[in-house]
């Protein structure tokens, strides 16, 4: 039977402990910004572009891995 005392004390304080991270993180805005994660990945960035330019410049230059590229697109 303390087993079960012991139990429910660890259980209801990790409960209390989650409890006030939680409630710290919502004071600190964490939650608030629902919207622009959803719509972030819509949007194009500058840095994959600049990645896929370089990459395709040394494309055309391997020659026949580039032809195989094109029938299979």
């Amino acid at each position: 039977m303390d087993i079960l005392y012991l139990m429910i004390l660890c259980s209801v304080s990790l409960a209390v402990v989650f409890l006030v991270v939680f409630i710290v993180f919502a004071r600190k805005g964490q939650f608030e910004d629902d919207e622009s994660p959803a719509v972030r990945i819509l949007f194009d960035s500058g840095e994959v572009k600049e990645k896929e330019e370089l990459g395709n410049k040394n494309d055309k230059e391997k020659g026949d891995n580039n032809k195989f590229e094109e029938k299979s697109e």
